[in-house]
């Protein structure tokens, strides 16, 4: 009856314990669609640094040039400097040590007095020339710190944002390499899903505006790279750049800066070749393609692709040229 009684008990617990294990919910994996989310809003979060990025690193070249302009003007200077130096030198060599010390000498032991007029006429000659060339040289060294205080002024700039772009660089890459990880959990190193990029339309405008749409349909499938503005890779102002050059137009890699240079277009203007700028930032920019496509260079982990142009928060329209 006892070993009855305990049979049954444990046969209970059994039960208990097996239930308890059937209700406790697993952690489930985050599906594609989640994974995708989450890639979109991060992404969302860095495109803005990329492109700050590029108008910093687009300033930080300018900058240099103007380093290089300055620092070739004030050159001469520094040798005028040298020379009138060198001049004060040989002077002062000579007035206590050579030649002109002697005659010092016999002027100021002559003891004639018809003589004195003439000799103080010439020791002071040689004082005024001895000024002169002495503030000849002040003179120069105060135009040449003039000109030079900028450019330490802009050499101190560029170095703090030489600093600042390396230590964004390697956090934008730190990030980028967290994005590529979720996305290789999502699809694998294939190209399934979104990865898979569609054709551009078969025929192009002509002029310019069709040589840049025919160029950018033609990096369809090339990778985005941020910071690259080709031949193997782009962003999203890289590929803009890229492709209106083949048109013949100059842009700056940085969409708000494409933006503030192109001319504006409403949405019932649109034709192919115009640019489409995105989000209340300016951080993200494709081509109109026609049809209400465009083709983009989206983030890092997708190819140069094409997109319906209402896939995001239009801001504006431009055309360049």
């Amino acid at each position: 009856m006892r070993r009855s009684i305990l049979v049954a008990a444990f046969a209970v617990l059994a039960s208990v314990a097996v239930l308890f294990v059937g209700t406790t919910p697993a952690l489930a994996e985050p599906s594609v669609a989640e994974i995708e989310k989450q890639i979109d809003t991060a992404w969302r979060k860095l495109e803005p640094i990329v492109e700050k990025h590029n108008a910093t690193r687009q300033d930080l070249t300018a900058k240099k040039a103007q380093a290089k302009t300055l620092r070739n003007k004030i050159a001469p200077l520094q040798t005028q400097i040298d020379a009138a130096m060198d001049r004060v030198s040989e002077f002062a060599v000579e007035a206590y040590k050579g030649d002109k010390a002697s005659s010092i000498n016999a002027l100021l032991t002559n003891k004639s007095p018809a003589a004195l007029v003439g000799q103080l006429s010439v020791l002071d000659q040689f004082a005024r020339q001895q000024q002169r060339d002495v503030q000849a040289v002040i003179d120069l060294r105060d135009k040449y710190d003039a000109q030079k205080r900028p450019l330490d002024t802009l050499v101190s700039q560029l170095t703090k944002t030489e600093a600042e772009l390396a230590k964004k660089k390697k956090e934008i890459d730190a990030e980028v390499d967290r994005l590529q990880k979720l996305r290789i959990q999502a699809y694998g190193n294939g190209s399934a899903g979104p990865l898979a990029p569609a054709p551009c339309p078969a025929t192009y405008p002509g002029g310019n505006a069709g040589k840049a749409v025919k160029f950018a349909c033609q990096q369809i499938g090339k990778p985005y790279v941020w910071g690259a503005e080709g031949p193997n890779s782009y962003d999203c102002s890289g590929l803009t750049l890229a492709a209106w050059a083949k048109g013949g137009v100059s842009l700056p890699h940085n969409a708000r800066a494409q933006r503030g240079k192109v001319k504006s277009v409403s949405r019932s203007e649109l034709r192919p070749g115009d640019l489409v700028f995105y989000y209340a930032d300016l951080s993200h920019v494709g081509m109109y393609v026609g049809g209400g496509w465009i083709v983009h260079a989206s983030r890092a982990g997708e190819p140069v692709k094409m997109k319906r142009m209402d896939d995001g928060e239009i801001h504006s329209f431009g055309r360049p040229g």
